[in-house]
């Protein structure tokens, strides 16, 4: 008896679109190193300066498949010269149903590139390694944070544009 339904059970759940998240493929995209000092950088004493640059894009590919790109580029520099560049585009095509609005650009926005990241981070170590420079390992990136602090700053720019448009003087 507890598998039975009623009829108004099995309508209202069979309208409601279940959400769907997979991932179909990880891949780089792009990858760059350039140590534009050669064999200079290893003569020089290694207190590095390390500056990280992050990027997210998605795109839709097909129905309920999107692309997202996370772009990590890594400068270290030492004595304010650059040691080592590295830049990774890290992509991945996942597949998203169910999710409209705010909760579709929640995802790609945080959940693929949470995914994406240890990929890019371990793409990055190993060429920075095959590069004979020690060892980089990226810090945890809390990409929720970040996706927070974008759509703040949105509202906030719009709101500063609504409030021009009110106190721009009218020309009759």
């Amino acid at each position: 008896m507890a598998e039975e339904q009623t009829a108004g059970q099995a309508n209202s759940e069979g309208s409601e679109q279940k959400v769907q998240f997979a991932i179909q493929r990880i891949y780089i995209k792009d990858l760059s190193f350039e140590a534009p000092l050669g064999a200079h950088a290893f003569r020089k004493q290694w207190k590095p300066s390390i500056h990280q640059e992050l990027n997210t894009k998605s795109s839709k590919i097909d129905e309920n498949l999107y692309e997202v790109v996370l772009t990590l580029t890594i400068t270290v520099k030492i004595e304010e010269e650059t040691a080592f560049l590295v830049e990774v585009q890290q992509g991945g095509a996942f597949t998203i149903a169910g999710l409209e609005g705010q909760h579709l650009a929640h995802a790609l926005n945080t959940a693929c590139p949470q995914i994406l990241f240890p990929y890019a981070r371990e793409a990055i170590d190993g060429v920075v390694t095959k590069g004979s420079f020690p060892a980089l390992m990226l810090p945890p990136v809390n990409f929720d944070a970040l996706f927070a602090q974008a759509l703040q700053r949105a509202q906030e720019q719009a709101q500063g544009k609504a409030g021009a448009a009110e106190e721009a003087p009218t020309v009759n």
